[in-house]
């Protein structure tokens, strides 16, 4: 999947609140081992100041450099870098990948203004959206199902929301790129063990929005596990208010049945696109013995041994493993044990 950067647009929007002016360069294309994918976005000012990504850092600074023309003529343009081009050797796109940027001013009328708000708005609901640019002029829509912006599009944008998946699509009267922005991937954690307090910093790596849930205030403190959202309550009260959706991963830790297996029950009867469980495969099965009532189809849902058999020793493998399981699933890799 590809998918535009929430954050990038909350934080260009931010800028510009407070009087900066702002430009935004979004990948539209790539061709071969790009190093950023389609949709990924810098946001950067008129003093030079950038956020996020196009390249993983071979181009950005011929990207910034271009802003400031951009910003002086009001004008968007497209940029492209290959590895025959000579700024991309210097700087370091030597992979064989090529990149196509479309580098726009966030200095238009009110109404786009108003429109990327909305789109905020969106991402901050968890509600998935496509921004529409007509790469000619720049103009922008804002979709929210494949039939929002005509007949034309509907065919491409289907695809892009079945895939949550950004894309420029050629048309008779100028390119368009769909900007797919879904909902942040939610890691919910039942039990403040060790292994989660590991997961904590990779989760945050990943832009995961985490959570924590563990009724026993003893191990779900801040002391423990930092800067992290912390729910005390149990799992069965817990996973129903936060909504689970399919952006969510579920990771059943505590070894406390009294604590997995409403969380389990609970999660399975959601959207999650992942559950994952703690335990031995005697422990497992032990599980599934008590939760027979839970169809056979859902209780196949549950990752468990949980995470991919890397030989994982210690919380922090264990945590890798889990969290590569999660990405493989994400990426259409299955995320089996072997």
């Amino acid at each position: 999947m590809s998918a535009g950067d929430p954050s990038i647009i909350s934080r260009a929007l931010a800028w510009r609140a407070e009087g900066r002016r702002v430009a935004l360069a979004t990948v539209v294309q790539t061709w071969g081992s790009a190093p950023q994918p389609v949709g990924s976005q810098l946001a950067i000012d008129e003093q030079g100041n950038f956020l996020g990504s196009v390249s993983g850092g071979c181009v950005e600074g011929e990207v910034v450099a271009e802003a400031a023309e951009v910003l002086s003529s009001g004008k968007p343009k497209v940029l492209q870098f290959g590895v025959e081009d000579k700024i991309a050797w210097k700087t370091g796109l030597a992979c064989g990948g090529t990149i196509r940027i479309f580098l726009e001013p966030l200095e238009g009328v009110e109404r786009d203004a108003s429109l990327l708000h909305r789109l905020a708005g969106d991402i901050a609901a968890r509600s998935k959206a496509a921004l529409v640019t007509d790469l000619s002029t720049g103009a922008r829509s804002l979709a929210h199902a494949p039939e929002d912006l005509g007949q034309d599009l509907a065919p491409a944008l289907t695809e892009a929301f079945r895939q949550d998946r950004s894309v420029a699509v050629p048309r008779s009267n100028g390119e368009v790129f769909i900007n797919m922005f879904a909902p942040t991937t939610r890691l919910v954690v039942i039990g403040a063990v060790h292994v989660a307090q590991a997961l904590a910093p990779m989760a945050s790596a990943l832009g995961y929005d985490m959570v924590i849930v563990d009724p026993r205030a003893a191990f779900a403190t801040q002391e423990r596990l930092g800067d992290v959202r912390i729910v005390r309550d149990w799992p069965d009260e817990a996973l129903p208010a936060l909504g689970l959706d399919e952006a969510t991963a579920v990771v059943v830790l505590s070894h406390d049945a009294k604590i997995d297996d409403p969380a389990l029950i609970a999660a399975l009867a959601s959207n999650a696109f992942y559950v994952g469980a703690l335990g031995s495969r005697k422990t497992h099965a032990g599980r599934i013995e008590r939760l027979k009532h839970v169809t056979d189809a859902d209780l196949a849902r549950i990752h468990a041994p949980i995470g991919l058999d890397i030989g994982a020793l210690g919380a922090a493998e264990i945590a890798l493993s889990i969290l590569a399981q999660i990405v493989a699933i994400q990426r259409g890799k299955g995320g089996a044990r072997r």
